[in-house]
């Protein structure tokens, strides 16, 4: 992941600014895996995500921008298959119906660059009641200092 970043002129764990920049050009500077489900909401299949089963005391940043998404403190074991959260950074998502499939979810995308990260269900633990069904694919981890 750290070399994706850099490789993306665009990554930044502090910019907050919206990013306007073309698929085609995301996709000439993401690998594969992530522009799928980034880019073209593509799903990671259950259970083969680095951070399904992790419990690492740190940050989870947008894999594309570098944007704050997640605290690991709002993390939690859902065994759905895919890293589940009960809390996001407001600043950090935003929301949009998702109709595909047949199916009527809540789909969650980077607030600073509209990356697909996943979607977000009402079946989670307190104290939010949510569960952020996110793709490993599209976070990236960083501990907290030592």
């Amino acid at each position: 992941m750290e070399n994706e970043a850099k490789n993306n002129p665009y990554y930044s764990r502090t910019d907050r600014a919206p990013l306007n920049v073309s698929n085609d050009e995301w996709k000439n500077i993401l690998s594969p895996d992530l522009y799928a489900v980034a880019r073209e909401a593509a799903t990671e299949r259950a259970f083969t995500g680095k951070y399904n089963e992790f419990n690492e005391i740190g940050e989870y940043f947008c894999a594309v921008c570098g944007n704050h998404l997640f605290r690991s403190t709002s993390k939690f074991s859902s065994s759905c298959g895919w890293p589940s959260f009960f809390e996001a950074d407001k600043e950090g998502v935003y929301y949009k119906r998702d109709l595909t499939y047949g199916m009527d979810r809540v789909e969650v995308l980077c607030k600073r660059c509209d990356s697909h990260l996943g979607h977000v269900f009402d079946d989670g633990p307190k104290p939010t009641g949510l569960r952020y069904c996110m793709n490993s694919v599209s976070l990236e981890f960083v501990p907290d200092e030592q």
